[in-house]
């Protein structure tokens, strides 16, 4: 059985980090009904092309399968009785909407948590609660010191070709809601009641994003220096970085000071056997010598070559590859994305906008067992 089987989540999100963190609860099992405004829906739905032969955007097809879409007004009296019905008997709501949004329209989540006492409700802001700034993936991350570090040492800063802070922030706010769900059910089981504000829980992009910076921070936080951009090489490190071979680029990803004694042996360079280098700290002290004596040798092979005598020899490496290449090792497909690990499950394709309107009007939450 799923492991959130039967676990009611109304989805009221849009773009990537809610319906990210909606994705991974509905892959696990939860019934996940996602509201859309009528017309035009997630605005994901427009970041195209490329679309699919149904005219959904790649974008929006990657993180909102094993959901029901269902269209709502929020500015029509009907519409929010529907959502409010929905949510009298919801397990969880996420919600990405500006502070003061849902409230001027009649969605009060403080009343709601009030009416439904084992209710938990999870809002994704920008910049926290207090802040009405609209928070976009690239504004943060170059609020948050991520563009500062990416990049070339000489060259601009530079955003990651990904998300990320959004896909965090969307993995935080399901760490968070689960967290949520399990201490209320608990609270629950045992007679006690759980007040409204404690079943309130919130995430920000911000604060998610900083506290990905983790060691790079607490170098900072440790040093009272600022952080610098070390482009494929590793602050704290040696040989932790991009190499050249022959016909393609790898990595060699030396983690401590066995491997690298390995390392030396597998790309047989006798002079770096020295025990100045023994150290992670020597390497860091004697880093250009140490890093270029490795470059020239890479140089002379095919990359092949050095990831077989590398892997023998127990050092972690690995050649760049392209996504199309990385995704040849997943299951993975056009319509649902990437499947994710055990023991979630792909059972729905993304739904059209609106797709299970009817449906979810007519049965509530039991649309599922019609769909």
């Amino acid at each position: 059985m799923l492991p959130l089987k039967g676990i009611r989540i109304l989805d009221l999100t849009r773009v990537l980090a809610g319906p990210h963190c909606t994705a991974t609860l509905a892959d696990l099992g939860a019934d996940v009904i996602k509201i859309e405004r009528p017309v035009t829906g997630d605005d994901s739905r427009g970041w195209g092309p490329p679309f699919d032969d149904r005219g959904e955007s790649a974008y929006y097809l990657s993180t909102n399968r094993n959901k029901l879409s269902c269209t709502a007004d929020l500015a029509d009296a009907s519409d929010r009785a529907l959502l409010t019905s929905l949510i009298a008997s919801a397990d969880a709501v996420v919600d990405n909407f500006l502070p003061g949004t849902l409230e001027r329209r009649g969605i009060t989540p403080a009343q709601l948590l009030h009416a439904n006492p084992a209710l938990v409700w999870c809002t994704i802001t920008g910049f926290g609660l207090d802040s009405t700034r609209a928070g976009y993936d690239f504004v943060v991350q170059a609020e948050s010191g991520w563009m500062s570090i990416n990049g070339e040492p000489d060259g601009a800063p530079m955003r990651a070709g990904v998300a990320f802070v959004d896909v965090i922030t969307g993995k935080d706010a399901a760490i968070q809601l689960l967290a949520a769900l399990v201490g209320t059910r608990a609270q629950l089981t045992a007679g006690a009641s759980v007040p409204a504000e404690d079943r309130r829980v919130s995430v920000a992009l911000y604060h998610s994003a900083v506290g990905a910076l983790v060691n790079v921070a607490q170098n900072t936080l440790v040093t009272g220096r600022d952080a610098a951009r070390w482009g494929n090489a590793h602050a704290n490190l040696v040989p932790y970085q991009l190499f050249d071979a022959a016909d393609r680029p790898l990595v060699i990803a030396v983690g401590n000071d066995p491997q690298f004694a390995a390392l030396v042996r597998a790309l047989e360079l006798p002079p770096l056997g020295d025990p100045r280098y023994a150290t992670n700290a020597g390497r860091l002290a004697h880093r250009d010598l140490v890093v270029d004596t490795i470059a020239a040798r890479v140089a002379t092979a095919s990359a092949a070559t050095w990831i077989a005598a590398l892997n023998a020899a127990g050092v972690p490496c690995g050649i760049v590859r392209g996504v199309r290449e990385a995704l040849r090792d997943v299951d993975a497909s056009p319509q649902s994305g990437v499947a994710p690990q055990a023991p979630g499950t792909v059972r729905r394709d993304p739904p059209r906008l609106g797709e299970h309107s009817a449906l979810v009007r007519a049965h509530g939450w039991e649309a599922f067992r019609h769909a």
